[in-house]
């Protein structure tokens, strides 16, 4: 199991993903933070990312907030 803390910037012209010096995540989504949308694009890009299903992948805190915590039920491919 696998615990990232990740800032979500949504509302950005782009998808991406950044890595920061301290192991974090910075990631950027198209979609506006309304009805979980944000959220939902997330854990998809993340799935793509680090090749494991999308079941895999569980928003641990911060469902409402830029700043969350994203937990790998499986340990993911980098």
């Amino acid at each position: 199991m696998k615990i990232f803390t990740v800032k979500v910037k949504p509302n950005s012209k782009q998808q991406s993903i950044a890595e920061q010096p301290d192991g974090s995540l910075t990631i950027h989504l198209k979609s506006p933070p309304v009805d979980g949308k944000a959220n939902q694009e997330l854990i998809m890009l993340l799935a793509k990312k680090f090749k494991v299903p999308k079941s895999a992948i569980g928003i641990k805190s911060g469902l409402s907030s830029k700043n969350k915590l994203v937990e790998f039920a499986i340990e993911p491919l980098t």
